[in-house]
């Protein structure tokens, strides 16, 4: 198994890590090279981060059904021939909560879509709300928006769907209208045909093998925090997080110990569980992931420290990496 993410050097160290990295598609091409930023924007848990792990074709953002799951813009990057799609995951945009963590998930948004070439609206296929209409509210006018009404696989009555497309069209000049069910690997091709014409015509910003820009120690504070939301549900409040404390390599051994971050002492119980059975599982499953993920044996660690007010604090979200 090849390994999960291919990057470029770090900065210095020749092309720029995360940044402009001319790719080398072939010499003789018939169809010009493209290349271009695809911000993926939505209200929360509407499917984004599934949509994007099917773009890619590969799982590089963690999914669950919990508000508030993706926290950070995570770069997708899909090579089609000569077409090379660069996805942005965000977080989905908060209109019912005030605090700083709040206001840096939407920061990631917005700044977003200042970014793109294109922008993607995800909402569930048939519906649209107050939520929605503060996403729509931020695309710009003079940018490319393809509607995805995702979900399609819960519709009962297809023909409902018409009208429904009608009044999005009234309420933005969309470019395409793609009804499409996330989890379906043909619905996911037949959204990169659609987007591939937007892109403009410009060199590869990463090389043909790339994933992501994002590293290892990035995507297993993830993989603990989808496991802790997973196996904790509703119980645990939104406003908890993973640091990674320490991410040695040891040959095809990877030595990870991280801390999961909750305001209060009653969180710290649930992560914890009888006996210490809750934390030993969520430990157990983000170990087997990873495993699988990095192609390596992982020892992991885990710890459960109590900041009271963490997520409203933003020298501490500065700390835990957040923008």
């Amino acid at each position: 198994m090849a390994p999960l993410f291919v990057r470029c050097p770090p900065r210095g160290r020749g092309r720029a890590w995360g940044g402009p990295a001319p790719g080398r598609p072939p010499t003789h091409r018939l169809s010009p090279v493209r290349c271009g930023l695809v911000a993926i924007v939505g209200r929360p848990n509407v499917g984004k981060s599934t949509l994007l792990n099917a773009l890619v074709a590969q799982k590089i953002s963690i999914t669950s059904s919990k508000a508030q799951t993706t926290r950070h813009r995570i770069t997708g990057i899909r090579t089609r021939g000569e077409t090379q799609f660069v996805f942005v995951d965000t977080p989905g945009f908060q209109t019912r909560h005030v605090a700083a963590l709040n206001r840096s998930l939407n920061r990631a948004v917005t700044g977003t879509i200042a970014d793109v070439d294109v922008a993607v609206l995800v909402v569930e296929a048939g519906r649209f709300g107050a939520d929605d209409a503060a996403v729509l509210a931020l695309l710009d006018p003079a940018k490319p928006a393809l509607l995805v009404a995702n979900k399609l696989d819960t519709v009962t009555r297809r023909a409902d769907l018409a009208p429904w497309l009608q009044e999005m069209q009234k309420r933005h000049a969309f470019a395409e209208f793609v009804p499409m069910t996330a989890t379906r690997p043909a619905d996911a091709e037949r959204l990169l045909t659609i987007v591939e014409p937007y892109l403009p015509e410009q060199p590869w910003l990463y090389e043909e093998d790339a994933l992501t820009d994002r590293s290892d120690r990035f995507l297993a504070a993830e993989v603990v925090r989808e496991k802790l939301f997973r196996l904790t549900g509703d119980e645990l409040p939104y406003t908890s997080t993973v640091v990674i404390d320490r991410y040695e390599e040891e040959g095809n051994l990877r030595r990870i110990a991280a801390t999961i971050v909750v305001e209060r002492d009653a969180h710290k119980g649930m992560i914890i569980g009888a006996g210490g059975e809750k934390l030993k599982r969520i430990g157990s499953e983000a170990r087997q992931e990873l495993e699988r993920l990095l192609d390596a044996r992982v020892f992991l660690e885990l710890w459960v420290k109590v900041r009271s007010g963490w997520a409203d604090d933003e020298a501490h979200l500065r700390s835990y990496g957040y923008e």
